[in-house]
């Protein structure tokens, strides 16, 4: 089958990658021309494990191209997967103007009859306005319109999208998705088939509850740290309730990225919208803002706030084994040590290019050690491997302080105390 995969973005390029390989001819589409020269020539604009491998396999099969010029994409395409970013408003809805810009655009391209695929994360009633914003520019109905919501996790996506654990498909008449629901059937045995409005309610209220969980296991954290408890085997034994799971309860300093932020906050806009008042979305934002400021408050009870102070940061995107750093609880806490007149040295294996375009004044170390050097405390952000295999030794010899504040709590507290540490993490 012939696809069309509008937006080379994150979502745009893992998904029209996984469909190339899967045996279709993608051609990818997207208007930043350097990006699309970028993967012509061989590189990737973004980092995910096994991505770069993916897309070498789809180009050496001659299965996937990409191009800047949405008519030669669209040309002779059955399907069109429309992935372009919704970014956030002031107030938290959801900015459509690139999705319906692309409505407008693919609108002179429907010639043939063809199947419009939304993977753009939209509210509810997104979908709906798409299809209007279609109809305004395009004279009869040549075309059948899908929903088609993404779940899959930085750091992971290739896995995710090879074996999802469900895959949701909204649209107005059910027979309309089959030709979707026959490309995802080789790999998914849960197949939703419903209305857009219920798609679009299923992505938004998947992420409000994971973002919810994080929330929730952090406020227990709270309490441990206050009796003497220990968060990591609460968390254990939370998890084991089936009616529950393990997932996404890892107490730390709070949850970022491009997803669950920007789509509780437009929940809970959307609620607002509706007058519906979203009183327990709310609080899971302010717990998750709160938890930056706690480990803050953790380093300056243990050191003085003077200007000069020298802090050293592992870790910068908001998960491992990923670039991202959008809302990454490392933005709000650089930001808030500059502004108190501390010296940063950081360090995050991959995400340090894209953090300089916004902090370039920071002290960028070469490796974990160069970026311990000399500083009075260590926070850490991010919970990368390597971290987790670091020399401790030749961590304390590095520091002129010994204070580590460990916001992903990947070291165990007894070992850090015997090494000389003083040591703070989350909840133990």
């Amino acid at each position: 089958m012939q696809i069309c995969v509008i937006g080379a973005g994150y979502v745009g390029l893992v998904a029209g990658t996984c469909l190339a390989n899967f045996g279709h001819k993608v051609v990818l589409v997207d208007r930043d021309q350097e990006k699309v020269s970028c993967l012509k020539s061989g590189g990737i604009p973004i980092f995910e494990p096994g991505l770069a491998e993916a897309i070498a396999q789809a180009k050496l099969a001659e299965k996937i191209g990409f191009t800047s010029c949405l008519e030669d994409g669209m040309n002779g395409a059955e399907l069109v997967f429309v992935a372009v970013d919704t970014p956030s408003r002031a107030d938290g809805s959801a900015d459509l103007s690139r999705v319906l810009q692309v409505a407008r655009e693919i609108s002179k391209y429907l010639n043939n009859f063809k199947t419009i695929i939304l993977k753009s994360t939209v509210p509810v009633g997104g979908t709906r306005l798409f299809k209007e914003t279609l109809l305004e520019q395009q004279k009869g109905h040549n075309f059948a319109l899908l929903t088609n919501p993404e779940f899959l996790r930085e750091g992971s996506a290739i896995y995710d999208f090879l074996y999802p654990d469900r895959v949701i498909i909204g649209t107005e008449r059910t027979s309309e998705a089959n030709i979707l629901t026959d490309i995802y059937k080789p790999i998914s045995k849960r197949i939703v088939v419903t209305t857009w409005e219920n798609a679009e309610l299923i992505k938004y209220a998947s992420n409000a509850f994971l973002a919810t969980k994080i929330s929730f296991i952090n406020e227990i954290a709270g309490i441990c740290e206050r009796v003497g408890g220990d968060i990591n085997k609460v968390a254990e034994g939370i998890g084991y309730d089936s009616r529950i799971g393990p997932q996404f309860l890892k107490a730390g300093v709070g949850y970022g990225g491009s997803c669950l932020p920007k789509d509780i906050k437009c929940l809970i806009a959307t609620g607002k919208q509706l007058g519906c008042e979203m009183n327990l979305l709310q609080s899971v934002v302010q717990v998750n803002l709160k938890q930056r400021h706690n480990l803050l408050q953790k380093l300056f009870e243990l050191l003085p706030v003077k200007p000069g102070l020298t802090i050293g940061i592992w870790g910068l995107s908001f998960k491992p084994d990923t670039d991202d750093i959008r809302e990454s609880p490392a933005l709000d806490i650089v930001q808030r040590l500059k502004e108190v007149g501390c010296h940063i040295k950081a360090f995050d294996p991959v995400a340090m290019p894209n953090f300089k375009r916004i902090h370039p004044d920071l002290d960028y170390g070469q490796d974990p050690y160069e970026a311990v050097q000399g500083v009075e405390a260590l926070l850490i952000l991010t919970e990368w491997k390597e971290f987790m295999n670091i020399n401790l030794n030749q961590v304390k010899k590095l520091m002129t302080g010994q204070i580590i504040i460990d916001g992903r709590n990947i070291f165990d507290p007894q070992l850090m105390k015997q090494q000389g540490f003083t040591y703070c993490s989350v909840g133990r």
